[in-house]
């Protein structure tokens, strides 16, 4: 089993940032490949920023990028979402994810992750 628990959500205003934590537990962290994902109300569940097992190689949601970054700290077990210049539309809760199947690349579908946190909530305040 693989734990995950994301934390570093709040409140915030247009244009302001936050940074998003996920630890991770019960299986070997660098295997997976981690990803962010997040849902808004009445919206169904959005791709946000996905990152490979070394961290070298990145993907993002057309949305997001310029905005966002995601790293990870394989040491710590860690993987984080910078996010920067929010904007109301970025309200959602956010939540962290783990694939540890081997893909050609990044998975930007929900349904390729198997390993959910339970989510932390954004709101950018206009």
């Amino acid at each position: 089993q693989v734990q995950l628990v994301e934390s570093g959500g709040g409140l915030v205003q247009a244009g302001g940032s936050l940074r998003l934590s996920c630890a991770a537990s019960g299986r070997t962290f660098s295997s997976s490949t981690m990803g962010w994902f997040r849902q808004a109300p009445g919206k169904e569940r959005e791709f946000a920023a996905a990152i490979s097992r070394s961290g070298a190689t990145t993907s993002y949601a057309d949305s997001v990028k310029g905005r966002f970054t995601i790293s990870r700290d394989n040491a710590k077990n860690m993987v984080y979402l910078q996010m920067n210049s929010l904007k109301p539309e970025d309200t959602a809760v956010y939540y962290c994810a783990a694939d540890f199947l081997s893909r050609s690349g990044l998975g930007i579908y929900s349904y390729e992750y198997a390993y959910w946190g339970q989510g932390t909530q954004v709101t950018v305040s206009s």
